[in-house]
């Protein structure tokens, strides 16, 4: 018995790199997985749907079932596409890994508005597209659960990274609201700060000056298990953080508890109570 046994699961960015490393593992545990991927470059540019083929016809030969899926996930259609793959050869869409991807990186002052609108299209709207089918569908007929990638630049910031940083930190955004939004339909989502030395990762500077932090795809994966198997239980609305350096962990937001004021207050109120307000000492 596998951990997903007649589970049918959708992985964008499935072509390579972690979602590869998804779509075997969980092909290996019994699920039937729609291997989409737009293929070509990191940066986006062109398609080559041999990517996701090569992937498909990996997992077939080890036994399992899986479909290919070359649409592009910024799109509408595209998130349509991806979902129909499923219905159509498996009747089902018990659990979609949001893991598509690109990277366009440039210092802020030096950012093109295309790169910016790019990235946001791919990572951000992308996101959108292809959970608006599967959220409906998971709704309508049971829940199911929902993992999508954020990362490190988005939660707590990475140089040459504004564009992807942003779309990252929206991605935790939606994530915390769809969580809200499909706790009473038995929607569980997860979203997921990986470190891992990908395709995506591999000429950026940290990886090459710490070696520690280059966690390979294969070593990502069962975090992602986890989280979409009964393992996990009833858990919804966590980020897991997992990567070389600093492990598997929970990265949640924090506040204090606060300084209230009473009845009118001016800023000079804010300086004498800030050991109330501010976590440790003011910089």
């Amino acid at each position: 018995m596998g951990l997903l046994d007649g589970k049918v699961a959708i992985i964008t960015g499935a072509g390579g790199g972690l979602g590869e490393a998804y779509a075997k593992l969980f092909a290996r545990e019994g699920a039937s997985v729609v291997v989409n991927d737009l293929g070509g470059p990191r940066d986006g540019s062109g398609a080559d749907t041999s990517m996701a083929q090569k992937v498909v016809d990996a997992i077939k030969s080890a036994g399992g079932r899986a479909v290919a899926n070359g649409a592009d996930i910024s799109t509408m259609a595209g998130g349509e596409s991806v979902f129909n793959d499923a219905i159509k050869h498996y009747g089902r869409a018990d659990i979609l890994v949001n893991n598509a991807g690109i990277l366009l990186d440039g210092t802020f002052a030096k950012m093109p508005e295309a790169n910016w609108d790019r990235v946001m299209k791919v990572h951000l709207k992308g996101t959108f597209c292809v959970t608006m089918p599967v959220f409906k569908w998971m709704k309508d007929n049971g829940g199911g659960v929902i993992v999508n990638t954020s990362s490190t630049s988005g939660l707590i910031g990475n140089f040459g990274q504004s564009n992807y940083g942003s779309a990252k930190g929206g991605i935790w955004g939606l994530s915390n609201v769809l969580a809200v939004e499909g706790r009473k339909n038995n929607i569980r989502i997860w979203t997921l700060a990986p470190g891992a030395l990908t395709r995506m990762t591999a000429d950026l500077q940290r990886y090459k000056d710490n070696p520690g932090a280059q966690m390979g795809p294969d070593e990502i994966a069962p975090a992602v298990l986890y989280m979409v198997s009964s393992l996990s239980g009833d858990q919804s609305g966590k980020t897991l953080g997992v990567s070389g350096p600093r492990g598997i962990r929970e990265m949640k937001m924090m506040e204090m508890d606060g300084w209230k004021p009473g009845g009118t207050w001016k800023a000079q109120d804010i300086a004498a109570h800030e050991k109330e307000i501010f976590f440790g000492e003011k910089r």
